[in-house]
């Protein structure tokens, strides 16, 4: 789904840019209500492991592979703002670093990638975790669903992109259908990964849930007829004392074996937008990258011949710049919460109203 340079005109992809500055702007202010002391450094780590899992592409038709996206599974663990800032994160390391997605498309990959995605995902999750029975067990469910509607709504995404402001001159009902056509098979892919991940992390922490917060039912007694809320039976342990230290090394040693590793192993088939792409002409005015001669350009380290080992080292990388990149953004976008906090607080002390 990483739109090149040349797909979008100039105008359009100006546009988008636009649209993507005001978003990641909102993102950041929302963010601050969602981060606090357990899930800012957390939110780095997922950045970092949508990284690692979009360098495994997995086959989804003949001559045609997908990977995931990351909008659903980041808002759902952290929170949709900061869902926004952690695909946006990724996007900037990639296309930056590794030559996935034009520069000039980054405003449409960000709008299309991290925006769609996460909006459409969150609310629909959101939607379902309303109607489904207050357990862990629907978070799942509702993961999976969300996940899955996700990807269609980018393809959906991009194709009203092309329609307005593509550069070649195809039948955007071929677009549509193309697009869609591959990217529910996508979906699939996405939601199995996205509900696996969150179903892991809600097994053993679901404080660290974004989207988990809130369901849990209290346990009610049959009192004179009437069902009231039973005490708990003991105190629970304060949430800001439990460590997220565990969560988080091994979330980031995951995160390296799946970049460092796993992806040697990764189909080489083109994904579901370069297909379809080829497949209906849409990439005959594709421009070259920017950072093409970037030292790490294709997920690979220049100069080192060993294709396993090049592209094992590129990953590793790769992880270990988006989590430094997004774990100092998380922590800023934390401080200056803490700040405005203690800024109001003096405020309030001071008489002022």
């Amino acid at each position: 789904m990483h739109v090149p340079d040349g797909f979008i005109n100039v105008p359009v992809s100006a546009a988008a840019g636009v649209v993507a500055v005001g978003a990641v702007a909102v993102s950041l202010r929302g963010a601050r209500r969602e981060l606090d002391e357990r899930t800012a450094p957390l939110a780095g780590l997922v950045a970092a492991f949508i990284f690692a899992v979009q360098m495994l592409n997995f086959p989804v038709a003949t001559g045609t592979s997908g990977h995931l996206l990351g909008g659903a599974l980041a808002a759902i663990l952290v929170g949709p703002y900061t869902g926004v800032l952690c695909i946006s994160v990724v996007l900037l390391m990639q296309g930056i670093l590794f030559a996935d997605g034009g520069l000039t498309a980054l405003g449409v990959n960000i709008t299309d990638m991290a925006v769609i995605t996460t909006v459409v995902s969150y609310a629909l999750f959101r939607a379902l975790v309303r109607i489904l029975p207050r357990a862990r067990r629907s978070v799942t469910i509702a993961s999976f669903v969300a996940a899955l509607v996700s990807v269609p709504a980018a393809a959906i995404g991009f194709t009203l992109f092309y329609a307005i402001g593509g550069t070649t001159d195809i039948p955007i009902g071929k677009v549509l259908t193309g697009m869609v056509g591959v990217h529910v098979l996508i979906g699939i892919g996405e939601a199995a990964i996205t509900a696996l991940t969150v179903g892991a992390v809600i097994a053993v922490r679901p404080d660290l849930v974004h989207g988990a917060r809130g369901l849990s039912a209290p346990l009610k007694l049959r009192v004179g007829g009437e069902l009231v809320d039973a005490a708990p039976a003991a105190a629970p342990v304060p949430v800001a004392a439990r460590s997220t230290r565990a969560v988080w090394a091994t979330g980031l040693v995951t995160a390296l074996v799946l970049a460092g590793f796993v992806s040697f192993y990764a189909s080489a088939n083109p994904d579901g937008l370069e297909k379809v792409a080829a497949d209906q002409g849409i990439d005959k005015k594709t421009e070259p990258h920017h950072t093409a001669d970037s030292p790490l350009a294709d997920y690979g380290v220049k100069d080192i011949t060993d294709a396993r080992i090049s592209g094992g080292l590129a990953g590793v990388i790769g992880v270990a710049g988006t989590v430094a990149v997004g774990s100092g953004i998380f922590w800023a976008v934390r401080r200056r919460r803490t700040a405005d906090r203690d800024g109001s607080v003096t405020s309030f002390a001071g008489g002022s109203v």
